[in-house]
């Protein structure tokens, strides 16, 4: 008898599916093949979900029978069932009564038509409004470790082996209790350890009840930005500004009202503007220009602050680091009306992946930025807090930042020196080289930073432009650069490629004609 053509296109259809799932099952970097590490049965079972999902099963087509598929795929039959059983049990497939097994007729991911989206088909990316601002600014602000980098700091001469042996011993004596959330703010001892050291080395008036222990400075400008604001209100923050507090502030629907940062750091806005409810300032090392703001200037923020009822957010950038005098003391310190929250962190001294940090909450709001800290981000990791409150208790922390100052002192006076050949040009200037881990090289309002980072780059050394942090003046040119970094053997070939490309820069814009 001549077969007819459905027949033929049925057996055509057969031989394909088998091939393809051979083919899938047999493929050693698959995800279904021998080394995925699954049962047989389970991996046959995803070989046919993905062919339902990518589309090579269309809705209403029938399977082979569990007979022709252990024949033609050479399986013992009660591995296909198994697998068609577990298909049937998920919705993918539905068998109908003396007809065969047969693709479900799925709803497609967008809820519209019944047929699976086909290989290579993407689906359109929506985000929030907010979430495109924030995609907006993320290719401006990747970059590659290398020197000169801004914001990076050197820490492989941190004390991993004594640090290995203090985590063990927390995680050996912990308790069920240290397993589980915190709702306490974070491990007692570590707090006080944290408030005893602000007391001496930052001049802060506090209670171990007022820090809370966050995971860093972004999540502690998130929980402060989330509870004391509202979607739409105003935050007065520094122009050129920190860009982690710009996403941060942006991400809790915060509008930004910049105010302008001159060589005293941040001053008070000259035109009106909506009233504050946050007030974000780096006063001790303003980032990226690195000015700190003196006494009369953080006297007149907190008068503002408390003019207009509003949240001062310091953020006490690099302030471990200062030096050619002690460090300035805190803005916290000053503040008599209780409106600092002040964000710190541990990532400088000791690693960026211990992801530790703290807030110090004014009294009247540390009960509710504790519940929700509690409430938004299920907050533990005790073992590790506690091996870092022994750390700091027997004096290895303070051991750390004063080797961590030397090292980083003798970084930048082999980078201050390099650079002094660019001070010859007039409107090129150093600033903020007395503290932190960067210095702000200024340069003349014509010469595109942009273009000259760009150029740099292409010669392995990474620097930020000045105007890449500016967000609505256009008045500011420079290079951000980093010696947290640069290894010392590295600074003065890198220094000079640097002064070399900056000084033909400076020529091209001087030159006769323009």
């Amino acid at each position: 008898m001549t077969a007819t053509y459905d027949e033929i296109a049925m057996t055509l259809s057969t031989t394909l599916l088998a091939d393809h799932l051979l083919a899938e099952l047999a493929r050693d970097d698959g995800p279904v093949g021998p080394r995925s590490g699954l049962p047989l049965n389970r991996r046959l079972a995803e070989a046919l979900r993905r062919a339902i999902l990518e589309g090579r099963l269309g809705a209403g087509e029938r399977l082979p029978s569990s007979r022709e598929l252990a024949q033609d795929l050479r399986l013992s039959r009660n591995t296909v069932v198994a697998a068609l059983e577990q298909l049937a049990a998920e919705g993918y497939v539905r068998g109908r009564v003396g007809s065969g097994t047969f693709v479900a007729d799925l709803p497609a991911r967008n809820g519209g038509s019944a047929r699976m989206r086909r290989p290579g088909a993407t689906a359109t990316a929506r985000l929030s409004n907010r979430g495109q601002q924030l995609a907006r600014q993320r290719n401006a602000q990747h970059l590659e470790i290398q020197p000169f980098t801004p914001g990076p700091a050197d820490f492989s001469a941190f004390p991993l082996a004594l640090w290995q042996r203090l985590q063990n011993k927390h995680w050996r004596q912990a308790r069920p209790e240290m397993l589980d959330y915190t709702t306490s703010g974070g491990y007692g001892p570590l707090r006080r350890a944290v408030a005893d050291h602000l007391r001496v080395a930052r001049g802060l008036r506090l209670e171990p009840d007022q820090v809370i222990i966050t995971s860093g400075t972004q999540q502690s400008l998130e929980l402060c930005a989330r509870l004391l604001a509202d979607e739409g209100d105003t935050v007065w923050i520094e122009d050129p500004a920190y860009w982690g507090a710009v996403k941060a502030l942006t991400a809790c629907g915060l509008r930004l009202h910049p105010v302008a940062v001159d060589e005293q750091g941040w001053a008070a806005p000259t035109l009106p503007g909506p009233p504050p409810r946050l007030i974000y300032v780096t006063p001790s090392h303003q980032y990226p220009t690195g000015a700190v703001m003196p006494l009369v200037r953080r006297r007149v923020l907190l008068a503002e602050a408390a003019r207009h009822q509003a949240w001062v957010l310091e953020d006490d950038y690099d302030s471990e680091f200062r030096f050619d005098a002690a460090p300035v003391a805190a803005l916290a310190g000053l503040d008599d009306d209780s409106r600092v929250c002040y964000l710190g962190t541990f990532s400088k001294v000791l690693y960026p992946g211990v992801k530790l940090g703290y807030l110090v909450a004014p009294p009247a709001l540390v009960d509710d930025l504790r519940q929700a800290h509690y409430d938004l981000n299920r907050p533990g990791q005790l073992p590790l807090q506690a091996a870092l409150a022994e750390f700091i208790e027997l004096g290895h922390f303070a051991h750390a930042l004063r080797r961590a100052r030397q090292t980083y002192a003798s970084r930048r006076a082999l980078l201050l020196q390099a650079l002094q050949p660019l001070l010859a040009h007039p409107g090129v200037a150093l600033h903020g080289a007395a503290q932190g881990l960067h210095l702000c090289l200024r340069l003349p309002p014509d010469i595109d930073d942009a273009a000259l980072a760009q150029q740099l780059a292409a010669q392995g050394i990474t620097v930020r432009p000045l105007s890449a942090y500016c967000l609505q003046r256009r008045d500011l040119r420079g290079l951000v650069i980093g010696y947290g970094y640069a290894a010392p053997a590295l600074i003065a070939p890198c220094a000079e490629r640097l002064v070399s490309t900056v000084q033909a820069a400076l020529a091209a814009v001087t030159a006769p004609g323009r």
